[in-house]
């Protein structure tokens, strides 16, 4: 009894490395800015997006220097933002509660509270008034 080990051989392809690392290396690099387009453009299922519009309350006009703050429910500062020149802001944050504080020199602060939902887009629009001169005195010197 006689036992064979032989390899079986394959038919040879003519392909060389460099072409094989060059197929690897550019479809790696298609699959990544792929990946990277769709995170870009679909933000992850377990954020929201909140959009804040700044306008003045009388004109309707945006308030594009107006600073936005956004703050957890015992108002610690997350994040503080500048609208656009049409007064939006955009942020991406988790689900959950949050409170918005809109402020600007010319104007009265305002405060809104926010419930964002993942996969989705909530908008605030915020519109400014006028702040008295008293007001704002006040809160300069506060103490």
């Amino acid at each position: 009894m006689s036992i064979s080990f032989r390899i079986f051989r394959f038919p040879r392809l003519n392909i060389s490395v460099s072409r094989v690392q060059t197929f690897v290396g550019l479809a790696a690099g298609i699959l990544s800015i792929t990946g990277a387009l769709v995170a870009f453009i679909k933000p992850a299922p377990d954020k929201g997006e909140l959009v804040a519009v700044v306008q003045d309350a009388k004109t309707e006009k945006a308030v594009s220097d107006a600073t936005i703050e956004i703050l957890t429910p015992r108002d610690a500062v997350i994040t503080t933002l500048k609208p656009n020149s049409s007064g939006k802001a955009r942020y991406t944050l988790d689900e959950g509660h949050y409170r918005l504080r809109v402020s600007h020199p010319r104007y009265g602060p305002e405060v809104r509270e926010v419930q964002l939902i993942a996969s989705q887009s909530t908008e605030v629009r915020v519109q400014l008034r006028a702040g008295s001169i008293g007001g704002a005195m006040r809160r300069l010197f506060r103490h």
